[in-house]
């Protein structure tokens, strides 16, 4: 039984939907109910994933920045990259938790650690997060965006730029600063969704085709 799973094309709206059920999961349960700034460790707390930081030293391929250790369910994160503190170590831990719900199999998962449990041996290699190419490129940039969608859900966007211009950088640092993460990943995420634009080469923000109206809502 392979621990990973096979890669396949997820589209956009299947990975936003898992993050937002994941979210709507927590939000029914008090003890884990999402707060904003956002803290990825709440998340891992809730799928009962240990998180550890440590030094992890380079292999044959270059640096890694983090792995998973499934049959532990443990997130290990390099303390040694710079940082990993505020809203990138939040993003990273995020985009962990992405491959987690994404590219493990947890029924084999549960089989190996009910085996290890048993006396019985297993030797199972670390998922690590490094930079690639490639099928495993796509996968990285499925992590990455499920950790968007999980640190910065619409509904919670929407919330957080009432009363804010999103063509202005200032307001864009308050957003930021609200929502626990780094003003590059929210630019990214308001371009993804085309609430704004900004030309190549140039610093000008343009508020985008699908800026939203000034209503909320739950997950969705």
């Amino acid at each position: 039984m392979n621990i990973f799973k096979q890669y396949r094309f997820i589209p956009k709206s299947e990975i936003e939907c898992q993050a937002n059920h994941l979210l709507s999961r927590m939000q029914a349960t008090p003890k884990y109910s999402p707060r904003w700034p956002f803290d990825a460790t709440r998340v891992a707390d809730f799928l009962d994933i240990g998180v550890v930081w440590e030094s992890i030293p380079p292999d044959e391929k270059g640096s890694i920045a983090a792995l998973i250790l499934p049959t532990k369910r443990e997130i290990v994160i390099n303390q040694d990259v710079p940082g990993l503190h505020g809203g990138y170590g939040e993003s990273t831990l995020a985009h962990e938790i992405g491959h987690w719900e994404l590219h493990i199999n947890h029924n084999a998962v549960g089989s190996l650690i009910e085996r290890s449990e048993q006396g019985i041996e297993i030797n199972m290699q670390p998922f690590l997060c490094r930079n690639v190419s490639g099928q495993l490129e796509k996968i990285e940039w499925q992590a990455q965006y499920f950790a968007s969608c999980l640190l910065m859900p619409r509904c919670k966007l929407e919330e957080t730029r009432k009363g804010r211009d999103l063509t202005k950088e200032s307001h864009l640092d308050a957003m930021a600063h609200e929502l626990g993460i780094t003003k590059r990943n929210l630019k990214h995420r308001l371009k993804d969704l085309d609430w704004i634009h900004i030309p190549e080469n140039s610093k000008q923000i343009y508020l985008g085709d699908a800026a939203p109206s000034r209503e909320t809502g739950a997950f969705r």
